[in-house]
This record gives structure tokens, sequence and C-alpha cells, in this order.
């Protein structure tokens, strides 16, 4: 049978066969800028073009009823955004250094359009990578010339040296540098600490020697470690000490070790593990409370033998220790003529989805990447467009950040289809009206605050004009709630009775 119409026939199905929708979700895609893999599409576009790309991104990703965007905005120690501390990206025009022409901030201007789409935006960090490979030109003004006992060669690239207090102390200088002049949501980094393991040794003798804190040779492996959880206990504070409300995310690779070598691990048998390769103990990361939410990246299919999708997602739910759990997922493998079966099936990332939603450990999903959703994916936006997306949801509130909900709203006004509603001022950040839930109701019909399906909107705008739903103008009852910054929500207003 066509694949096409394999397509068609399963959308049709998960239209009828709905599965109740969680009102609050994470729902992020990745956009990657590392050679350009989803923006900008190629070095050198002028500003203009480089905004234009990234307004389809958002309107596309909106439209599927995505609510976060993970944006790299540190690649390689270089800045999609201004800064006094690294050199603009290669990505942009194409040369290390060099600012987007004519001068705008990308970073600012990504900013600025998530969140006049009531889309959050995670700020993506590599923290050691300085070179995808040795031949790069780096920019005159690198921190590396003033600073090269900091660099490592490995594997061809270059990396700070995680072992050095000093990279430490400028890594989380940049990310508080960040966080100070941008209106981010989060500060989000993925798998790449340690990089992976090669056939060669990591060259980090020196700093070993000089920086050892008491530990001996044949427990290197637990020193490079502690070199992790101490720059991710860095940055957190560094964070927190800015601005409280901003999040600090974690992607980990996907499996944190395998049952065979710790009998905390999973019933896998990964070739590498965070652990034991990459020196990243996340789970420490999250019963310190270092991170507020983790990310691991699943990006297999549901009974892969070595990392079963389903295995490791009830393996996370059961490792969350009171932080926030979304989940990785990987349409980038999704293809008509994919040599693995399972990523030929139209029905792959939706069943994936089915599982998700019945684990309430499990908080969301983000996907890799943001082009994957320019192809054929067999259907799968139909099915979050029409399904899994249907309804807005609301990213889950964080309650060790804060829990005190926003006061709802003092008045509202109706004037035809029309209304216009007030807020109280509030001075604190974390308690000043950030966005407004719009639910709907036939009149007459019981509301539930926490039926998602009576969810119509979630928006900026203090006022909100509705189109004619039905010829015989039915009454609904519509009712508006304040989100704040931290997604709490407020007591929900007394109906307005509007005629549509």
């Amino acid at each position: 049978m066509n694949r096409y119409l394999l397509a068609c026939i399963f959308i049709f199905s998960t239209v009828f066969v709905s599965i109740a929708q969680p009102k609050y979700e994470f729902r992020a895609v990745w956009v990657a800028t590392v050679a350009n893999i989803d923006w900008p599409s190629k070095p050198g576009l002028d500003a203009e073009t480089q905004k234009a790309e990234a307004i389809r991104i958002l309107d596309m990703h909106k439209d599927l009823g995505m609510n976060a965007i993970i944006l790299q905005i540190r690649p390689a120690a270089d800045a999609l955004y201004y800064s006094e501390m690294e050199p603009w990206s290669r990505y942009l025009q194409g040369k290390q250094g060099q600012a987007p022409e004519p001068y705008y901030d990308p970073l600012e201007f990504w900013i600025k359009e998530c969140h006049a789409r009531g889309m959050e935006l995670h700020a993506w960090l590599n923290p050691y990578r300085i070179a995808q490979n040795t031949k790069e030109e780096l920019s005159a003004n690198h921190v590396v010339f003033k600073h090269p006992e900091w660099v490592l060669e490995y594997g061809k690239k270059l990396y700070f040296d995680p072992g050095i207090p000093a990279v430490r102390e400028f890594i989380t200088g940049v990310v508080k540098d960040i966080v100070t002049r941008y209106d981010l949501d989060a500060i989000h980094m993925d798998d790449y600490f340690y990089p992976y393991p090669t056939k060669e040794a990591f060259p980090d003798t020196t700093s070993f020697q000089m920086y050892n804190r008491g530990f001996f040779a044949e427990n290197i492996a637990d020193w490079r470690r502690e070199n992790v959880d101490i720059t991710i206990k860095m940055l957190n504070e560094g964070i927190k000490s800015v601005k409280p409300w901003v999040k600090f995310g974690i992607s980990p690779f996907g499996v944190w070790r395998n049952i065979a070598d710790d009998p905390r691990g999973s019933q896998t048998t990964a070739g590498t593990s965070n652990y034991d390769g990459l020196y990243a103990n996340i789970l420490k990361w999250q019963e310190e409370g270092w991170i507020d939410y983790c990310l691991p990246q699943l990006y297999w299919h549901i009974g892969m033998p070595a990392a079963d999708f389903e295995v490791l997602a009830h393996w996370w739910k059961n490792h969350t220790y009171g932080r926030a759990l979304y989940i990785g997922q990987a349409p980038y493998r999704v293809d008509p003529e994919s040599k693995t079966p399972e990523w030929r099936e139209p029905d792959q990332l939706p069943k994936q989805l089915r599982l998700l939603h019945s684990i309430p450990e499990i908080k969301g999903s983000a996907y890799f990447s943001s082009k994957s959703f320019n192809k054929d994916l067999l259907g799968f936006q139909d099915s979050l467009k029409l399904d899994f997306y249907r309804q807005p949801a609301i990213v889950p509130p964080m309650p060790w950040l804060d829990a005190t909900p926003p006061q709802a709203i003092t008045k509202l006004k109706r004037s035809g289809r029309k209304l216009q509603w007030k807020v109280a001022d509030a001075s604190g950040e974390m308690d000043k009206p950030w966005q407004f839930v719009v639910y709907v109701t036939e009149r007459g019909k019981s509301f539930d605050k926490e039926n998602s399906q009576h969810v119509f909107k979630i928006q900026k705008d203090r006022e909100i004009k509705f189109d004619r739903m039905n010829r015989k103008k039915k009454k609904y009852e519509v009712r508006i709630s304040v989100l704040d910054r931290m997604n709490n929500e407020s007591n929900v207003s007394l109906p307005a009775i509007v005629k549509m």
C-alpha cells in the first residue's frame, strides 16, 4: 500500500481516537545553529533574511502547537548575541567575530518574537566546545589567545579543559552575563560535557596534577565527574543569583548507566553513557536540586534491543527527584526510506507520545530538530495539530522556584464579541501577569478549570475578539485567568456571556 495513503489513514484514525490532552505540557523544539543545521540556513545572509527565516520557523512551530523554543546561542565558545566576552559566531556571517549586517541582536530578536507568540525561549549553550575542528580560524579577540593553557585538543577538535577552575569561572561568567542582559526563560545545556570518548585518552593529565583535589590517578574518572558537578552547581547558583525565575535544564544522552555497570542503571546495553563516557552524573544534579528540568534524549524507537524508548521512559520517570522531566524525541529519524523498519512506520512518534502521556511523571517533549518538520514525517505534523496538540497547553509550573499564584483579573468588560480586562499591579517579577488563559464553554454546560478541552487560548493581550462560532449565535461562557512568569495560575474570573 502507498506510504502516503497509510499516513492519511493513520491521521484519520488519530483524529477520531483522541486521548485526553494534558492542560500542562512542555512542547518544545530544538533550533540548532552549529553548522547552520536549522538557522540561519547558511552563513552570510543579511539581517532581514535571517529574521524572516526565524519568523517562518516560529510561526510553523506555533501552528503545530509548540510552546517553547530551545535556541542554540553559543555553539562553540562564540555568540549569536552581542557579547564582550566572546566573539560573534561564524554561523552568522561565515567568519567568527563578524556581526550581522545590517546590525541586529539575534538573541534579542528571537526572545521578542517568541514571547509575542506566547512561547518560552530556552537559551542553549555548549559549555566546553571551542572549535569543531582544529583548522577553524578563531577570532583575534577569542579568550583562548589570552589563556592558551585552557585549551585541549581531542579528536581533532578543541575544548576548554573542565579540570581548570578558571575555566569553570569563565563559563559561569558567560552564563551570568547572558541571564543579566536578556529576558530569556531558561538556560539549557545538552549532552556535550566531556566529549564522547574516542580511542585516544583524554589529555588532561596536566590539569589533574595541578588541581586533583586529593584524587588518586586511578580515580581520575571520579575527578572528572566532580569537575562537571562543580560546573553545574556554579551555573545554577549563578543563574539564580541574577534572576531566580530563570530555569536551568539539562538534556543528557538517553542512558545514565547500563544495569550491567550499576544496579541503579537501566535495562540497556548502550555503548556509552552519561556517567561513564561523558562524566555527567545527571542523577546527582537532580538529587541536589542543581537543575530544574531533565530532558533525556531518547532518540531510539520503541523496542530497540540496546536502548528501548519505552524501557528508558519508565526508567527516567523513576529518577526525577522532585524535578521536571521532559523527553527528547527524534523526528529526524523518521524517513520513508529508513533502513530501520520502525522509523518507516507512521505510528512510531505518535506511539511514543501516547506512551509519554500515559506516564504522569513525564511532563512534555522536545523534538530534534526544527528542520525535521520541513520534510515528510508520515503525517506526524497533522497528528500534532489535529490530535495531540489540538488544544493549547501551559508550560508546567516549577513550585520549587515559585508556587504563589498571581492576583486574578480585576475587571472584565464585554462589548459584543469583544472582551477586555484589567489586572492589578505587582512589584515582584514573579508576581507580574505574564499571560492569560481564556476558557470558553457553551452556556449551561459544566466548567472544569482542569479540563484542557475548555482552554480556548493562551495569550499575551488583555483583550480578545471572538469570531462567530455558530450560525445560530449560541451563548458561551468566557472566563479569564492570569499566569505569572512561572506559569502559576490565578483564580478564574466569573463568566462573561458572549453570543457567537
